[in-house]
């Protein structure tokens, strides 16, 4: 008898969790007053950097500057077209710009300078001059600018978007290259 118990049991349950409920009535929960403005002096800015270590300001290359660059180049300062070769082939490059694709090759910083070397046909760059990374929108720019800060590169910039310059036409505003 205990068995036919059980079986109902188990069907009485199964049927009940198919049954459509209706659905619950949400009440409003009370809210504690907000203060309308706080005081700045109680404001905490936890994510300023002490102004020993903070980034110098971003300096501003116009295109005119981009022009000089490849016209005359500074042996400081290298210009790194961070796009995949196949897109320098249809679309061209800043003359006297080095190409290291960040997509395809992104430990171009991490590797021996040999080794650099032998992929890509040229020295690495040294670790006090200045590299000025551009793609055609500025993701790439700005990600392979991250990984050579991380292998040890301080003198970083990224112009955020260089379609203007690859087009060779100069354009209305500055080119803004961040730190």
């Amino acid at each position: 008898m205990s068995a036919p118990r059980l079986a109902a049991s188990l069907l009485l349950r199964a049927s009940r969790s198919s049954v459509a409920r209706p659905a619950r009535q949400f009440r409003s929960l009370p809210t504690a007053a907000c203060p309308v403005s706080i005081p700045k002096s109680h404001l905490k800015f936890y994510s300023q950097e002490p102004p020993s270590t903070a980034p110098a300001a971003s300096k501003i290359y116009l295109f005119e500057d981009i022009q000089k660059f490849s016209s005359s180049p500074d042996p400081e300062r290298i210009l790194i077209d961070t796009r995949e070769p196949s897109e320098l082939e249809t679309t061209g490059k800043i003359p006297g710009s080095i190409n290291i694709p960040v997509t395809s090759q992104p430990d171009s910083f991490f590797i021996t300078e040999e080794e650099f070397e032998d992929r890509f046909g040229f020295e690495r760059p040294e670790k006090n001059k200045e590299l000025v990374f551009y793609c055609k929108a500025g993701v790439r720019s700005r990600a392979a600018a991250e990984l050579a800060k991380m292998a040890g590169w301080t003198k970083i910039r990224t112009p955020p978007n260089v379609k203007t310059t690859l087009n060779l036409h100069p354009p209305q505003l500055p080119i803004p290259i961040r730190q």
